[in-house]
């Protein structure tokens, strides 16, 4: 495992980018393409602490067995296009990994069985964790206990969530930026 990781409930970003579309589109006046995943990646280890150099970074993408893609990405389908496949940016290299649950587990489930599994790592410094709105409080439960003050943990949201020992961030901002939504376009 990297030093460096993002786990993130599949099927929600997807869900928040198809909104961010259906909005922006209405909003701007104009076709919103579908999220590059490259860049909001990019974007959330951003927000997430890191800076430009020779990173590695495992993005987890959790899903459950009948999601086969993330329709509102490019690329975006988990088996032929990002499953064990890596690419070198400016903050270093990104691994995906897109596991599912299986049948006996759901995704809820799977993510936070995941989280706790990545939190247990002593080689993972940096921590980006993108839960399901509906897993927020399972997920401050699991930071909350954990007995590491080496890692630093970034929770991501549609809007700022009340306690935990953890950083926040809003999920919306780099999935604004993967979408080529410019800060310019909403002043006017």
């Amino acid at each position: 495992m990297s030093e460096n990781v993002i786990i993130a409930d599949a099927a929600f970003v997807d869900r928040v980018a198809f909104d961010l579309i259906v909005n922006f589109e209405r909003m701007l006046e104009r076709q919103i393409p579908q999220a590059d995943i490259a860049r909001w990646v990019e974007c959330v280890a951003l927000d997430g602490g890191l800076r430009e150099g020779e990173h590695q970074t495992t993005v987890i993408l959790t899903h459950d067995k009948q999601q086969t893609e993330m329709k509102n990405f490019a690329p975006g389908r988990f088996s032929e296009e990002l499953e064990g496949k890596a690419f070198k940016g400016n903050l270093g290299e990104f691994e995906f990994c897109t596991p599912h649950g299986e049948n006996y587990v759901d995704k809820d489930e799977f993510f936070l069985d995941t989280l706790q599994t990545v939190m247990q790592l002593q080689d993972v410094k940096r921590l980006m964790v993108i839960p399901d709105e509906s897993q927020f409080n399972h997920v401050r439960e699991i930071l909350r206990k954990a007995d590491d003050d080496n890692k630093r943990v970034t929770v991501f949201a549609m809007q700022p969530m009340t306690g935990g020992a953890f950083r926040q961030e809003i999920l919306g901002y780099s999935l604004m930026a993967a979408l080529g939504i410019r800060g310019e376009e909403i002043k006017s």
